[in-house]
């Protein structure tokens, strides 16, 4: 899964939920990278 860098992606929680799926790897998007992100793309369209 590819996560932008929100805390709440890195909180006990998910790394527990993770760890009881092995096969789920996260990837993190570089700090600053919102063009990778569809929903920022789409909210710099609106704005």
């Amino acid at each position: 899964m590819i996560h932008d860098n929100f805390a709440f992606h890195k909180t006990p929680e998910v790394k527990a939920w993770l760890e009881r799926r092995p096969r789920f790897k996260l990837h993190f998007t570089p700090t600053s990278a919102s063009w990778l992100n569809p929903v920022e793309r789409f909210l710099a369209e609106i704005t």
